[in-house]
């Protein structure tokens, strides 16, 4: 029987999410300069979401963080597009519908902040990513919106929710 379950990230989460994220880019050969690697944030992602318009959300089975995902307010855009930000998850996660489930947690939350659109940046050789967001409803973007210091993302994609 399985014991996985979508909920919002909790202080004793922490750890766990820096290092799927971590190892999640490293797999990917994702550079560790000008990505999510990067951000400070990413070892206290509690803290991090726990501003107005903000959560991140994690995937556990049995105890152990297996995947997450956030929504923020995309900077220099706040008003009115939310950012799907950090979303990753490790090989085991994979493959069983929960990138989708995490969208849809993701964008409903993002929906109830009254956001109109929402934003995303990834990397070209993130393949199943990027089908997830386009099944998801996302559009390729020729350049990037806001300001959130990932330049070495080069594809951009935007929904309306």
């Amino acid at each position: 029987m399985s014991t996985l379950k979508i909920r919002e990230i909790q202080p004793e989460d922490n750890q766990q999410v820096a290092e799927v994220v971590r190892m999640v880019l490293v797999e990917m050969g994702v550079p560790k300069v000008g990505t999510a690697y990067e951000d400070k944030a990413l070892d206290d992602m509690f803290a991090t979401y726990q501003h107005s318009r903000m959560n991140y959300f994690v995937v556990e089975d049995e105890g152990k963080i297996i995947g997450g995902a956030g929504i923020a307010p995309l900077i220099g855009l706040e008003e009115k597009i939310c950012e799907l930000q950090k979303m990753y998850f490790l090989p085991e996660a994979r493959g069983k519908g929960l990138g989708a489930q995490m969208m849809e947690t993701c964008l409903k939350f993002g929906k109830s902040q009254n956001f109109e659109k929402c934003y995303i940046e990834t990397i070209p050789y993130m393949e199943s990513a990027r089908k997830l967001y386009s099944r998801s409803g996302f559009k390729s973007l020729e350049k990037p919106m806001g300001d959130t210091g990932h330049y070495n993302c080069t594809m951009w994609m935007i929904r309306d929710i």
